[in-house]
């Protein structure tokens, strides 16, 4: 069972959550909150696994409630506004739901939660997941699904496996935000996935069957990695 409590300045919105979660038969919401302050005075003595959490709220915000509770339980952030979706990743954030919030996208982050809890897993959703712009709308690329980015002036190209993302970063952004340990910038226009290559070359490396260009540089510090 995930517990759970939700916090927002509008009573629709709380609505909201809470219906969805009586079709949920593993969640149980024990409270709802108009203030992220109340919020916190009420998990200072009660156990809470899963906080669903508007981000702009008069007074204490969403954001800065999460930074006092993030080791305390897990956060789903739900808000309007796409565009502090990087800022809710970067504080852990288990999920990130945009209002109006849809049913099947609400289960899936609670689905999240609960493997999560009995996984004893509550690493940031960070090394999981990158957000990126894509034309108008934000989503979601999960890494271990990333083959590599290639560069493209003011854009980057997101490779996956059986889909591609352009969006409007330039690779130095792209690379400050992935994971140092798993991803490995080889040429000035690419970044790989070192978990993802198949083969290294002389001057160039194969990830399934895409020859990306290795500069001399780069490539003493992959085998360093590789070989770590």
């Amino acid at each position: 069972m995930i517990i759970t409590i939700a916090v927002d300045d509008e009573p629709v919105a709380l609505d909201i959550i809470k219906n969805h979660c009586e079709k949920i038969q593993f969640v149980q919401l024990a409270a709802t909150f108009l203030s992220a302050a109340d919020a916190f005075q009420y998990m200072k003595s009660n156990t809470v696994d899963l906080v669903f959490m508007d981000i702009s709220m008069p007074g204490l915000s969403g954001l800065e409630l999460a930074e006092m509770v993030k080791n305390m339980a897990q956060i789903v952030f739900v808000t309007a506004h796409p565009e502090h979706a990087i800022k809710g990743f970067e504080l852990a954030a288990t999920d990130y739901l945009l209002k109006p919030i849809n049913y099947d996208r609400f289960l899936k982050a609670c689905q999240l939660a609960e493997t999560r809890k009995f996984a004893g897993d509550l690493r940031p959703a960070k090394d999981e997941i990158l957000f990126v712009k894509d034309g108008f709308n934000w989503v979601s690329v999960k890494l271990d699904e990333l083959l590599y980015i290639r560069g493209e002036d003011n854009y980057a190209n997101l490779f996956m496996r059986e889909r591609s993302i352009l969006t409007r970063m330039t690779l130095t952004e792209l690379q400050k935000r992935l994971p140092v340990g798993q991803f490995l910038r080889v040429h000035k226009s690419f970044i790989v996935a070192l978990s993802k290559i198949d083969k290294i070359e002389k001057h160039q490396i194969i990830i399934k069957g895409t020859k990306i260009p290795l500069s001399m540089i780069s490539a003493d510090t992959l085998l360093k990695k590789l070989s770590a």
